[in-house]
C-alpha cells in the first residue's frame, strides 16, 4: 500500500498549484493540478436575459433585423409571418409540375376521407369538405413545412365528436354546430398564442410514448364505432368505450344487421386494404392506394343508384349541401353556458391537433433535411382555425396518411395544398349532389383502412424493448382511449408523461465509479465490471441537477452507498473509507436546497470521519458553491477539476485494489 498524503502535504500543493507550479511529487509523477475555476461575473440583468433568449428565442429570430432599413424589415417581417414570400421567388414550373400533380392525387384521397370524417365529427358533410377548402389556403401562406397535407383528420373528428356530444346530445341542433364552431375558434386561439408567445415546447411534454399509445387507442376506438356502418346498425350505442360498442354490436346480431350493407362495407375494405398493400410494397403504385376511395366511392354510389339497395335498408349519405360555405361568425358562442364548454373542448382539440401537425411536419422535414419553424407552424394552425371557425370549418391540422401521400406524389411546396384546396371548391360547386347515394358502408370503410395505420405496432413493441416505462406510459394512454373515453386517454397520456418527468426528476440515477484499468477514466462500476475502486475512496457520480425536488434524496442516497460500500469492504477485510469524492459533470445546475444538503452531507460524513471531495462542478455550480461559502466548509483544496486529479492526490498512487 502506498502512502497517503497528509492534509498538511495537500495544502502545500495546492498552495504550489495556486503559485502557478506545474508538477509535483507522490509516487510516480503527477500531470498538473488545476483549481476548478468560476465562470466571469454576470450582471443579473444579464442571467435573466440570457435565460430568457435560450427559453423562448433559440433562433434568435430577431437576428436578421439588424442594421437594415425600414422597407428591408418590413420585407423581412413579411417573409416570418407569410412565408410564401421567401420561398415564392425561386418557385417554378418545374416546382408547379410536382404540386399540381400532388394537389390531385391528395384530393382524390381527401374528398370521399372528409365524408367520412364529418362524421365521426357527427357534423353534415358538407362541413368537413368547406375545412378542406378554406384551412389549406390560409397554411399555404403561412406555413413553414413543404409536405404536410392539410384538412380534417380522424382522430380530432372523433375528439370533437366525443366531446362536443357530452356537452349537447342532440348532434342536429343548429346548438350543436355552433359549439363546434366554437371550439374551433378557440383551438385556433390557442394555437396562435403558443406561435406567439413561443411556448411550443410546452408540446415536448407529451411523450413520444404517450403519443404512440393515444393515436393506437383512438385508431381502434374509431374503427369499432365504424361498424355501425359496416354492419348497417340503425340503434347503435353513443358511447365509444369497447365494452358499450361491442355490446350494442352483439345485441343487435339477430335483428339489426344488414346483409347488403355488410357485403358492400366487406367488399370495398377488402378493396381498399389490398390497394394500400400495394401501394406499400411497390412505391411507385403509390397513387393506387390515393386513388382508391375515390374510386370506393365512385363505384358504390353508381352500384346504389342503379340496384336501389337505398330501398332494402343500406344507409345512404342522402344530402350534400351544393356551395362554397358561408360565414359562420355570427354563431361563436361568446358568451353563455356554452362559452366554457366551447373553450375547454377547443383547448383539448387544439392541442392534439397541433401535436398531431408538429409531430407529421418534424418526420416529413427530417426526411427531406430542411428545417421546421415550430412555432411558426403553430401560428399557421392557429390562423386557419381561427379563420376556419368564421367561414363554417371545424378543427383542422396536418395528418399523417395525406401528408405521407403528398410526399410520395411528389410535392415541391406547399402549393399543392392550393390545388387541392380548388379541387375541392370545384366539388362543392359541381359535384357535391353526387354523393347523395354513397353509402354509409363505404364510408365506414374508408375510415377503417386509414385509420389502420395508425396503429404502430412496430413502436410499441420498440418502447417494450427500450424502456418498459415508456411501454406502461403507451399502454396507459391506449387503454384509456378504448376502455373509458378520448379526453381519459389523453388525460392519462399527459399525466403518465408528467409523472415520468417527475421520477426522474426527483429519483435522479446514482452511480459508483470505478478505473478503468490503463486509463485514467472513471466508469460506472455496473456497466464497467472491469472498473476498479480506488481502496480507501468511495466515488459517486450524480446523474442529475441538484433541486430541491431530489436533493434530500441524493443526499440520503450517497450516505446508504457510503454504508454499503463500507459493510462489504470491511466485511473483505479493506481499509476503510476516509475519502468520499462526487463526481459532478452530470450536475448542471444547483438551487439552494441542493447546496443546503451539501452542506448536511458535509457533517454527516465529518461524523463518520469521512472527507467530502468534489469533482469537476460546472461553471454555474461552482459560482454557486462559492457565492454560499460551502467551498469555504469543504475546502477549495477538495474540490477538483477530475476525479484522476483526486485519486493522484489522495489514493494510492491511482490504484484500484477492489
Amino acid at each position: 500500500m502506498s502512502q497517503r498524503v497528509s492534509d498538511e502535504s495537500v495544502r502545500k500543493d495546492m498552495e504550489e498549484i495556486r503559485n502557478g507550479a506545474s508538477s509535483r511529487k507522490h509516487g510516480d509523477t503527477l500531470s498538473h493540478i488545476h483549481r476548478v475555476e468560476s465562470p466571469p461575473k454576470q450582471t443579473l440583468f444579464k442571467e435573466i436575459k440570457d435565460s430568457v433568449v435560450e427559453t423562448f428565442f433559440p433562433d434568435k429570430p430577431l437576428h436578421k433585423f439588424k442594421h437594415q432599413t425600414f422597407f428591408r424589415v418590413f420585407g423581412l417581417a413579411l417573409q416570418s409571418f407569410f412565408p410564401i414570400f421567401k420561398w415564392g421567388r425561386d418557385y417554378n414550373l418545374k416546382n408547379f409540375r410536382g404540386d399540381f400533380i400532388s394537389g390531385l392525387t391528395i384530393a382524390s384521397l381527401c374528398i370521399p376521407q372528409d365524408i367520412a370524417y364529418a362524421k365521426l365529427a357527427n357534423l353534415d358533410p358538407q362541413y368537413a369538405l368547406y375545412t378542406s377548402f378554406v384551412t389549406p389556403l390560409v397554411y399555404a401562406f403561412m406555413g413553414s413545412s413543404r409536405d404536410i397535407a392539410i384538412g380534417p383528420v380522424a382522430v380530432v373528428s372523433l375528439l370533437l365528436g366525443t366531446t362536443l356530444s357530452d356537452e349537447i346530445s342532440d348532434f342536429k341542433s343548429h346548438e350543436y354546430l355552433r359549439l363546434a364552431f366554437t371550439a374551433t375558434f378557440f383551438a385556433g386561439v390557442v394555437q396562435m398564442a403558443l406561435g406567439v408567445l413561443r411556448l411550443g415546447f410546452l408540446i415536448d411534454f407529451v411523450s413520444h410514448a404517450a403519443v404512440v399509445g393515444f393515436m393506437t387507442g383512438s385508431a381502434i376506438t374509431i374503427a369499432l364505432q365504424q361498424l355501425k356502418g359496416l354492419l348497417g346498425i340503425e340503434n347503435f350505442t353513443k358511447k365509444t368505450d369497447i365494452v358499450s360498442v361491442m355490446r350494442s354490436v352483439f345485441s343487435s346480431a339477430h335483428h339489426g344487421w344488414n346483409w347488403e350493407t355488410i357485403v358492400i362495407g366487406l367488399s370495398f375494405l377488402v378493396f381498399l386494404l389490398l390497394a394500400k398493400y400495394i401501394g406499400k410494397k411497390n412505391k411507385k403504385l403509390f397513387w393506387v392506394a390515393a386513388i382508391s376511395p375515390m374510386i370506393s366511392v365512385i363505384v358504390s354510389t353508381f352500384s346504389v343508384y342503379i340496384t336501389r339497395a337505398d330501398k332494402k335498408g343500406v344507409e345512404i349519405i342522402k344530402h350534400v349541401k351544393k356551395g362554397v360555405n358561408s360565414s359562420s361568425a355570427g354563431e361563436i358562442f361568446f358568451s353563455g353556458k356554452y362559452l366554457g364548454p366551447g373553450i375547454r373542448v377547443g383547448v383539448i382539440a387544439g392541442m392534439v391537433a397541433l401535436t398531431e401537425a408538429v409531430a407529421v411536419g418534424r418526420t416529413f422535414a427530417a426526411m427531406k433535411d430542411y428545417p421546421l419553424d415550430g412555432n411558426q407552424e403553430m401560428m399557421a394552425m392557429g390562423a386557419m382555425n381561427i379563420v376556419g371557425s368564421l367561414t363554417s370549418c371545424y378543427v383542422s391540422t396536418g395528418g399523417f396518411s395525406r401528408t405521407a401521400v403528398n410526399n410520395m406524389a411528389g410535392c415541391k411546396t406547399a402549393v399543392s395544398n392550393i390545388v387541392m384546396s380548388m379541387v375541392v371548391l370545384l366539388t362543392l360547386l359541381l359535384i357535391t349532389p353526387l354523393f347523395e347515394y354513397t353509402p354509409n358502408a363505404v364510408l365506414a370503410s374508408i375510415i377503417i383502412a386509414a385509420v389502420l395505420g395508425l396503429v404502430n405496432i412496430e413502436a410499441i413493441t420498440l418502447l417494450w424493448k427500450i424502456d418498459k416505462f415508456d411501454f406502461v406510459a403507451c399502454m396507459g394512454a391506449l387503454f384509456g382511449v378504448v376502455f373509458i373515453n378520448v379526453e381519459i386517454g389523453l388525460l392519462i397520456a399527459v399525466a403518465i408523461s408528467f409523472s415520468k418527468i417527475l421520477l426522474q426528476v426527483t429519483r435522479p440515477r446514482t452511480a459508483i465509479l470505478g478505473k478503468l484499468p490503463g486509463t485514467t477514466a472513471y466508469r460506472n462500476v455496473w456497466q464497467y465490471p472491469k472498473a476498479t475502486q480506488i481502496d480507501g475512496m468511495l466515488i459517486v457520480r450524480v446523474d442529475s441537477a441538484i433541486y430541491f425536488s431530489n436533493s434530500n434524496y441524493i443526499k440520503e442516497r450517497i450516505l446508504r452507498w457510503l454504508s454499503d460500500e463500507e459493510t462489504q469492504r470491511i466485511t473483505s477485510g479493506l481499509s476503510r473509507i476516509e475519502y468520499l469524492t462526487v463526481e459532478m459533470s452530470p450536475v448542471t445546475d444547483i438551487d439552494t436546497s441542493g447546496i443546503l444538503a451539501f452542506g448536511e452531507l458535509y457533517k454527516s460524513l465529518q461524523k463518520r470521519k469521512v472527507q467530502l471531495i468534489m469533482a469537476n462542478p460546472g461553471p454555474i455550480v461552482i459560482e454557486k458553491l462559492r457565492a454560499s461559502k460551502l467551498t469555504d466548509v469543504i475546502g477549495e483544496n477538495n474540490i477538483f477539476p477530475t476525479v484522476a486529479d483526486v485519486v493522484s492526490t489522495f489514493g494510492a498512487n491511482g490504484e484500484g485494489v477492489l
